[in-house]
């Protein structure tokens, strides 16, 4: 089975994470990233499923330059090789404009099955899987905790907050994953030094045939109008407990609306 799996590189949450002042997007460049960790599932997921048949995992991303380091990490984990989607248009671009690269990528890919993390770590929409799977025309298989897959055919056990779900379909699919499948391996010493010859091939939007005019922050539907600091942690409020104890929290919780 060949496997795509769609990954993003993130800004890294420990380091501090900005806006460009420029035209207010999330700063990708001028700070440390790292492949998405919720994406780390979906490597390992596809990773079990090749290991377990036969195939090969590619491994697609659409970002800023940077963006390879996302690429070589799952190529450390196992993956056979990788595509980049660079180009200096891309930049700014909002969840229905991405899904329109990754789906004009993934038809110059041959593919069997198609898997997602369940959402970003620096956006947490969770849309973009089914907006593929949509331009594709394909079954979306979405928020899976268990994953069986049996030739072309995949199972999943999607955990919900009041019942649990067993969804099937048949491939070729678009399926994602949630953190609840078990960990992501770490790559080892023969993995790291195998990843720097594998194969990275990098596109750019007249490689899909998209026109520039259908991404980016112009034709993004949402742009974020303003961003600041947010203020430096103060000490916090002590309540001295004089037999009114109770009365007082109440009454500062009400002061900061609260209750």
């Amino acid at each position: 089975m060949n496997i795509v799996v769609c990954v993003k590189y993130v800004p890294d949450s420990t380091a501090n994470p900005t806006f460009n002042s420029s035209d207010n997007t999330v700063d990708r460049v001028g700070v440390d990233g790292l492949l998405s960790e919720l994406d780390e599932y979906a490597v390992e997921q596809a990773l079990k499923i090749v290991e377990a048949g036969e195939g090969e995992v590619t491994v697609l991303t659409v970002g800023p330059e940077q963006a390879t380091d996302a690429i070589r990490k799952a190529l450390q984990m196992g993956a056979d090789k990788g595509v980049h989607v660079f180009d200096d248009a891309i930049h700014g671009s909002d969840a229905a404009a991405t899904s329109l690269v990754l789906a004009e990528a993934l038809k110059k890919i041959e593919y069997d099955l198609i898997v997602f993390g369940m959402t970003s770590t620096d956006g947490g929409m969770g849309v973009v899987p089914t907006m593929v799977a949509e331009r594709l025309g394909l079954p979306a298989v979405t928020f899976g905790s268990e994953i069986t897959a049996n030739g072309s055919t995949i199972s999943i056990r999607r955990d919900g907050d009041s019942a649990t779900e067993t969804i099937e379909a048949t491939g070729p699919l678009v399926l994602s994953v949630t953190d609840q499948t078990g960990e992501a391996r770490y790559p080892s010493f023969k993995g790291i030094m195998a990843a720097k010859k594998k194969e990275v091939t990098q596109w750019s939007l007249s490689d899909l045939g998209v026109d520039a005019s259908q991404v980016g922050l112009d034709a993004a539907w949402t742009k974020v109008s303003s961003f600041e600091a947010r203020p430096a942690r103060t000490a916090g409020v002590i309540v001295n407990d004089e037999g009114d104890g109770g009365v007082k929290l109440v009454e500062y919780l009400a002061s900061q609306k609260f209750v």
